[in-house]
């Protein structure tokens, strides 16, 4: 008997000195993980190295950690352990929060599981999802908010979590909460530098007299790398049309993007233009409340449509920033610094403005002076001249030379009659004659953007606004408007290129798109018209293939006439 009581005591005591050992090796991985976790000031980092060192602690097969989005209800990130990527491929859509893990969300305690699938709240598992049995669920809290969950399942060798475990966890939650605001105060002053340099660069850039696209993709592009964003898009409005036209994309897909008419309503950037705001999308691929224009968004998540300008009356065009599926949604945090950022585009776009109207007053005063100096000068001079030869042909007696005097003296006259025509066009063209060439055309080219859904590319060259008449004004305008018109109902094209160049004998126009070509048959009412227009005036009209397939269409017009 002494020898069987001496036997236990022993293994009691082997027993006691095993669960020590436990807990020392225990508590020992516990300050192991909490100091790994605290090592890490990337939050990325920080909130990978939180899950991983949990589901080690208490031997889970499978663990995550989902954080919490801005509507406190739902999750907008969710990390995993445990699964390989094709699983989750094969899973597809990651968990908002619903069911069982929006239990933690609601009440946010620990909560232990000996069969998640008991539980009230429990959905299920969707297709392709591995069984899980054993739970364990703990928050997280970021001083006095709780920032996201630890989710654990099936613990190794088919045991039960107990209590240690879960004390084990909320230990480390603790940690981690502490880990997470440190990474994320180190993360705001990073990005509050990053805007600060960016903000100068911008100011530097304006100041220089950069033309605004330059100014324009600097923004962007910045915007684009301190947010960590795949794209960047600035959209701005079409005259005349409830329609926003992306004028500069950034980023995946970028060639495709550019160019693209959408329409206000229904999209996030028409959203943000409309009310003056931010507006954000927790997932921009499939948010439901913007699902109009053309689909660009596929493998994109959360987003954010920025107004570029100082409110709702004052909005010039919207910057629209876009992550991949899975990353973090935007925070008010980022979203202070954007907004204000965002006003060194609108000023972009505001000086751009400016100095057009500069540019625009300062052609004008040019003309006023050189008509000034023109009939004070050189008319003045010319006509003097005349009279003095007039006066000096009666003293010359050869008859071949007074006649050549009386020539010159004609033709003194004629070079006063073209002054004074050349005077009169320059005061009578922006007095009297309404829009010029060069505005009648970028307008027609601006309102064929939302018939076509994409803005056609223009180029102007040569003295268009002084050297071709109103009439053919008139009919190079008409024949614009048509041809854009049936590049819009016929041709399904993806480009079109318009050119417009007046020189000394002529002024031609020339649009050329990449659709499916002239079919030969029928559909020649608007051409035909164009024919007869263009002989009207003297001047012809062809159409052709255009090189690499589609079509080009040239209308000419003579700018002087002999006899």
């Amino acid at each position: 008997m002494p020898q069987m009581r001496l036997d236990e005591l022993l293994e009691e005591l082997q027993a006691r000195i095993n669960a020590a050992l436990g807990t020392r090796d225990r508590v020992h991985s516990l300050l192991e993980a909490v100091v790994s976790v605290g090592r890490e000031l990337d939050l990325a980092q920080v909130l990978r190295r939180i899950v991983e060192a949990a589901a080690l602690l208490v031997d889970a097969r499978y663990g995550a950690l989902g954080v919490i989005g801005p509507d406190g209800r739902t999750l907008s990130q969710f990390l995993t352990v445990g699964l390989t990527d094709e699983e989750i491929a094969r899973i597809g859509h990651l968990p908002e929060g619903h069911g069982l893990l929006g239990e933690i969300i609601r009440k946010p305690e620990p909560l232990r599981l000996s069969e998640l699938g008991a539980h009230p709240a429990s959905y299920g598992f969707p297709a392709h999802h591995p069984p899980m049995r054993t739970f364990l669920g703990v928050p997280i809290r970021v001083r006095d908010e709780v920032f996201g969950n630890l989710y654990l399942t099936d613990k190794r060798g088919g045991q039960e979590f107990d209590a240690e475990d879960e004390s084990v966890i909320s230990t480390l939650s603790v940690a981690a909460g502490v880990a997470i605001d440190n990474a994320r105060l180190y993360e705001s002053s990073k990005r509050q530098q990053l805007w600060l340099g960016a903000n100068a660069e911008v100011t530097r850039s304006l100041l220089s007299g950069s033309p605004r696209s330059e100014v324009l993709e600097l923004i962007a592009r910045r915007a684009q790398e301190i947010t960590g964003t795949r794209l960047a898009d600035v959209s701005v409005p079409v005259a005349g049309t409830d329609d926003l036209v992306v004028e500069l994309a950034i980023g995946a897909e970028e060639d495709v993007r550019r160019g693209l008419v959408v329409p206000v309503e229904g999209t996030l950037s028409g959203a943000a233009y409309t009310a003056g705001t931010p507006i954000t999308s927790a997932g921009l691929a499939g948010d439901s409340r913007y699902t109009a224009g053309p689909r660009r968004f596929e493998g994109l998540g959360p987003a954010v449509a920025v107004p570029l300008g100082t409110g709702a009356e004052d909005t010039r065009g919207v910057l629209l920033l876009a992550r991949a599926q899975g990353e973090p949604v935007f925070t008010d945090h980022e979203i202070a610094p954007l907004l204000a950022f965002a006003g060194q585009a609108a000023l972009a776009l505001e000086l751009a403005d400016r100095r057009s109207d500069a540019e625009q007053l300062a052609l004008l005063e040019d003309r006023d002076r050189i008509a000034r100096d023109l009939h004070d000068l050189a008319i003045q001079r010319l006509f003097a001249t005349g009279m003095t030869l007039q006066s000096a042909a009666r003293l010359i007696d050869h008859q071949g030379a007074a006649e050549r005097v009386e020539r010159a003296v004609g033709d003194l006259d004629e070079t006063i009659k073209i002054i004074r025509s050349t005077i009169f066009g320059l005061r009578s063209r922006d007095e009297t004659a309404g829009p010029s060439l060069r505005a009648r055309a970028a307008r027609a080219v601006g309102e064929a953007a939302s018939s076509l859904g994409f803005p056609p590319r223009l180029s102007m060259e040569g003295l268009l606004d002084t050297d071709v008449p109103p009439a053919v004004a008139d009919d190079v305008t008409a024949a614009l408007t048509e041809l854009l018109s049936n590049a819009a109902r016929h041709a399904h094209a993806t480009r079109v290129e318009v050119h417009l160049r007046a020189t000394t004998d002529e002024v031609a126009l020339s649009v050329e798109d990449n659709g499916r070509g002239l079919d030969g048959q029928g559909r020649r009412g608007g051409l035909a018209n164009l024919e007869e227009r263009a002989r009207a005036v003297g001047g012809t009209f062809e159409t052709g293939s255009a090189p690499g397939g589609g079509t080009r269409c040239v209308w000419r017009a003579p700018l002087r006439h002999d006899g």
